[in-house]
């Protein structure tokens, strides 16, 4: 099986730590508190917000903490909320993470250098690998998407090809929103097979009713007060180093981190993941069927009430009750 990660509005920087800390679980999973589509949830604290569709359910910022702590045993911290399938039959969910660096300017957006780029991903990653055992060796084939700027949404997007010693292939697809003062990424992960069909949903059904919050945009930058952050694009492409440091470090140095997570969950627990998911979804609606049913159910009248009532009934109630 090959893993595939994609990474919408941008990776977060090689250098950022996990948290690790202990998550209280169920007999099915953490607890966590499931919000249904239908309605629109905030991502952040005041940062940006999802109209989320029925067909969709949703994880806050504290609760994708808890299950990206129950999936693979660490937490970025900067997790602001999670999207799910609500259909059982379907694996894949969208991460959203914030990186406050600082607001990133775009003076290069008419010279991006895609082929200094490449080339450096390829130098760096060569050096790298001969510093490191097979198993952890990963090798550059050339951009699937070159980089490209769009200046109207501050959307920068590009796809790295790669793969591993057993020729596995690694898809690095990556499309960064630019912030007023850093910016957010959304990761998708879910099987290889099923990698253009999830994709298409979380580009037509998710990303376009995303949107930051008034005073978060790109354009409400104030460069009076706000802090700048010390690369570019084209550091931004290179996880937030630059062209030298890509040399030195390579490929692995700066996504390794970054693929750690979302390789475990495609390889090894994806179908553990979303069994859960199902379970917890399934339970919660099977609980509010059982209550509704309670509420709805009249009350049985006890065995003394029952002759009085008899003795007051009228016919004509009778038979409505019973129709």
């Amino acid at each position: 099986m090959s893993a595939v990660l994609l990474c919408v509005f941008a990776m977060p920087a090689a250098a950022a730590s996990e948290e690790t800390t202990d998550v209280a679980e169920t007999d099915f999973g953490p607890e966590l508190h499931w919000i249904e589509g239908g309605g629109t949830v905030d991502l952040g604290s005041d940062l940006a917000e999802l109209k989320l569709g029925s067909e969709f359910v949703f994880l806050d910022g504290a609760d994708s903490r808890q299950f990206q702590m129950w999936v693979s045993g660490s937490s970025s911290s900067r997790e602001i909320g999670t999207v799910f399938p609500a259909d059982e039959n379907e694996a894949w969910y969208v991460l959203f993470e914030y990186d406050h660096v600082g607001h990133i300017k775009d003076k290069e957006k008419n010279k991006i250098d895609a082929d200094a780029i490449l080339d450096s991903y390829k130098q760096g990653t060569e050096e790298r690998n001969k510093e490191v055992d097979s198993e952890r060796q990963l090798f550059i084939d050339g951009w699937h998407i070159p980089p490209s700027y769009d200046d109207k949404t501050h959307q920068l997007s590009w796809a790295l090809l790669a793969h591993d010693i057993h020729n596995e292939k690694l898809i690095n697809y990556n499309v960064r929103l630019l912030t007023r003062e850093g910016y957010i990424s959304a990761i998708l992960v879910t099987d290889p097979d099923q990698l253009d069909h999830d994709r298409t949903t979380m580009e037509k059904s998710i990303l376009p009713n995303f949107q930051m919050k008034t005073g978060q945009r790109y354009e409400d930058f104030d460069q009076k007060t706000d802090k700048v952050s010390e690369y570019g694009l084209s550091g931004l492409i290179l996880g937030g180093a630059g062209l030298a440091v890509a040399k030195k470090v390579g490929l692995l140095g700066i996504i390794v981190p970054l693929l750690k997570k979302g390789w475990i969950l495609i390889v090894a627990a994806i179908a553990g993941v979303f069994g859960f998911i199902k379970r917890k979804i399934t339970g919660r609606r099977k609980e509010d069927e059982t209550v509704s049913e309670y509420h709805t159910q009249p009350e049985a009248p006890s065995e003394d009430s029952s002759t009085t009532l008899d003795a007051q009934r009228d016919p004509a109630q009778d038979q409505s009750k019973t129709l």
